[in-house]
């Protein structure tokens, strides 16, 4: 009986194996490292950078982007530069020139790493931009602002005027007839100035129709703009102040120390109608235009232009005190753009360097990022000329 019983027990057990033998055909053992796929983090085999290799400028940047095989294996990569001193490496793989050379940039997940290769080359210098110009220019009964017109005819870059643009009364009709048809070849690129004789036509409505927003709000008159690397100011003095306030509790010398505050470029230039400072016999210095003086030399400004005298004249940097000093405000005053010229007292003011008051023309500014030239450019079959060049503060 006993054996009996083990052969039928026997018999029973081979019969259910190969019954579950047949149900479970679809069934697969998973292999080892399916198991790890499935149930543990991925191993990093490699990590790829793109792009492999970039040229950037000084201050320039690239994105690169990291990649780790098998894919999901990582998410984050430890980031650096071989050479900081020539490209750095943000933590999300920003890359920015800082000198010309070469650098090498990786990106690291568990033991591989991904490498790009990063060429900087020297920024290229800033563009420098020319600033032209004159006050004093337009009237129908004479021809220096043709003569003058056709100087700004072969310079490139941004007209400046400085008031007195139309005589006699700055009219519509003077704009018209007698600013149009010669300086007004050059409108576009015109950021102008209003002088008195604007103001002799109500609200200087004559200046601003013309002109439209490139004069700014006509109810001020003021505005400022920046050009390359400069900040460039432009002021209303309109009838010696009387008009529209100069004086240092003015909305228009608040907004000017505002204005400069809003705007610390290494170089600063301001324009408007009349001079602080004045060699010539018609009219001499402007003390009514001292704080605007008082301002831009707080703040490091380093050239003013002004018209209104007929003359040409360069002063030494000063103080608004009119004392020499390095780090004074150098004035310009070029009245040359075309009215009848003037004549100097016997003495010039102190630190007056350049004087001329028998030639027409304009004054060219280059403006470098840290510096400017000026040159002093006279109308055709006219010798004067004045040249130079200096850094700003």
């Amino acid at each position: 009986m006993r054996t009996h019983t083990t052969v039928v027990a026997a018999v029973t057990f081979i019969a259910a194996a190969a019954a579950f033998a047949a149900c479970s055909d679809s069934v697969t053992t998973p292999a080892p490292d399916s198991l790890s796929s499935t149930f543990g983090p991925k191993t990093v085999e490699s990590v790829s950078v793109g792009p492999s290799s970039s040229i950037i400028a000084a201050g320039g940047t690239v994105q690169l982007v990291a990649t780790a095989s098998p894919s999901g294996s990582a998410t984050s990569f430890t980031w650096a530069s071989s050479n900081t001193a020539v490209a750095r490496v943000s933590t999300h793989g920003l890359v920015t020139g800082v000198a010309a050379g070469s650098a090498s940039v990786t990106a690291t997940a568990g033991s591989k790493t991904g490498t790009s290769t990063i060429s900087v080359q020297s920024a290229p210098p800033q563009r420098a931009e020319v600033l032209v110009g004159a006050g004093d220019i337009a009237n129908c009964s004479l021809s220096g602002d043709e003569a003058t017109a056709k100087l700004l005819d072969g310079i490139s870059g941004t007209v400046f005027t400085l008031g007195d643009d139309a005589y006699p009364n700055g009219s519509a009709t003077d704009f018209a007839n007698c600013y149009a048809p010669t300086w007004g070849r050059h409108k576009a690129r015109t950021m102008p100035a209003p002088g008195n004789h604007e103001y002799r036509t109500a609200s200087a409505a004559g200046y601003f129709g013309y002109f439209g927003s490139a004069a700014g709000d006509p109810t001020k008159g003021y505005y400022s703009y920046n050009l390359g690397d400069w900040h460039i100011v432009v002021l209303n003095s309109n009838s010696d102040c009387s008009t529209i306030s100069c004086s240092a509790n003015s909305t228009q010398v608040q907004w000017l120390v505002a204005d400069l505050a809003a705007n610390p470029k290494t170089c600063t230039l301001a324009y408007w109608h009349h001079p602080r400072f004045n060699s010539g016999s018609d009219h001499g210095n402007d003390v009514n235009v001292a704080p605007f003086w008082n301002a831009l030399y707080n703040a490091g400004a380093d050239v003013i232009l002004n018209g209104h005298e007929h003359v040409y004249e360069r002063f030494a940097p000063q103080t608004p005190n009119a004392v020499a000093s390095a780090t004074g405000i150098r004035q310009f005053t070029v009245g040359t753009g075309g009215a009848s010229e003037y004549a100097f007292k016997s003495t010039p003011e102190p630190n007056s360097e350049a004087r001329n008051d028998k030639t027409q023309g304009v004054l060219k500014l280059t403006l470098h990022a840290t510096s400017y030239d000026w040159q002093f450019i006279p109308v055709a079959g006219a010798t004067f000329t004045d040249s130079g060049s200096t850094s700003c503060h």
